[in-house]
């Protein structure tokens, strides 16, 4: 049986302060700037044939959709805490730095809730399966990743 805190998404409090940045962009900025631009549309007459109308009304309904998705974000997340009296394991929050023992690569990631995960930014979901692997280790440990062609990690060390 599911729990609330089974439903809850996992976010840290960076990046619940972004997504509250953006929603305030999105109302303050974003759709006031919309309306307007559907206003300047409407005033150049026949609304069949105005791709400027019809335009802004698809961005008007991107935004209002991403604003609802936003809230309903804010609304099922649980704020994960990145501070803890441990030092000895990585957890949500960590910036780690491992080396991929198959390619002698070094990587730095930030394991974060899925909401959260970019990986043109480095951040990692922790229920990804390198996200999996590299939560609740220590500096030294190695870790495989359970992907169809497994493999292993070392960590060099992380900051929580």
């Amino acid at each position: 049986m599911a729990t609330n805190i089974d439903k809850k998404n996992i976010i840290t409090r960076q990046g619940l302060h972004e997504l509250k940045e953006e929603l305030k962009k999105l109302i303050e900025i974003e759709r006031p700037k919309v309306i307007e631009d559907i206003k300047d549309a409407r005033a150049l007459g026949d609304l069949s044939e105005n791709a400027e109308f019809d335009a802004a009304r698809e961005k008007q309904g991107q935004i209002e959709d991403r604003i609802k998705a936003i809230e309903k974000i804010i609304d099922t997340s649980k704020i994960i805490s990145t501070k803890s009296n441990s030092t000895s394991k990585t957890r949500i929050g960590s910036i780690v730095d491992y080396i991929d023992m198959s390619t002698n690569k070094e990587n730095t990631v930030t394991i974060v809730g899925s909401l959260e995960a970019d990986p043109f930014e480095s951040k990692i979901s922790n229920s990804s399966p390198l996200g999996e692997a590299l939560l609740n280790v220590g500096k030294g440990d190695i870790v495989t990743v359970q992907v169809v062609d497994k493999y292993d990690v070392k960590i060099v060390s992380f900051k929580n």
